[in-house]
């Protein structure tokens, strides 16, 4: 039953943040693409734009998939590309960064309800852009709230030792130790096809105390 609910809540993470990250760029529209094609001048700018994109998106794969799209009509250079795949490497991390200054913080029922209720109340307005923010707000809800299922549904550490012991024997084993929790990043972000989502999983175990700040950098730089 803790599968299921654990299976659930990253459902309901992963639904969340779907639906704010297209409701986002409908409100952003085409500017966000022009925007960007003058923000790639020099690598620095590429990096800055990268980031700035993944933030307001929250999906490192969507940014990708329109810089691949800006490369094909030659709107990007390679090296701009480059650039603008590392910022949004950087990007995705905000995601992080506000699940851990806010999501551990916090009651994230308490932040996501409001969120939902606000935002379907915009959605009926007529103005598109309002319609659009509405259908983001309510994805940045329902995403928190997955987030707060996840950390209900996941086992104490304390009750139930025996279900994590595997982590702690990776750890303490040095660059092996590394090595296995990067390649465990890695297998994490392709089975579930969303860092952002692998990442949340790294926070909650982080938070739990089943790794330590190592294990965790090192599964983060595997995502």
């Amino acid at each position: 039953s803790s599968l299921f609910a654990i299976f659930g809540s990253l459902g309901l993470f992963l639904f969340g943040m779907k639906v704010m990250s297209e409701g986002l760029q409908k409100v952003s529209g085409e500017g966000l693409r022009a925007l960007i094609a003058n923000m790639t001048r020099n690598r620095f700018s590429g990096i800055v734009s990268g980031t700035l994109m993944t933030t307001l998106v929250q999906s490192s794969s969507a940014t990708t998939v329109m810089i691949v799209s800006f490369v094909n009509a030659r709107l990007l250079t390679l090296k701009q590309s480059i650039g603008m795949i590392m910022g949004a490497n950087l990007g995705t991390t905000t995601t992080f960064w506000v699940v851990a200054f806010l999501g551990f913080k916090f009651s994230l029922s308490g932040i996501a309800l409001p969120c939902v209720g606000i935002g379907v109340a915009m959605i009926f307005f007529s103005t598109p852009k309002v319609r659009n923010s509405g259908e983001a707000l309510i994805g940045f809800g329902i995403l928190f709230l997955g987030l707060s299922f996840l950390k209900e549904s996941v086992p104490d550490i304390e009750s139930n030792p025996e279900m994590f012991a595997f982590l702690a024997d990776w750890s303490g084993r040095g660059f092996g130790s590394i090595a296995i929790f990067f390649v465990f990043g890695v297998i994490l972000t392709v089975v579930v096809q969303s860092s952002s989502v692998a990442g949340a999983i790294t926070l909650t175990l982080a938070a739990k105390g089943w790794i330590g700040y190592e294990d965790a950098a090192a599964i983060v730089l595997g995502e």
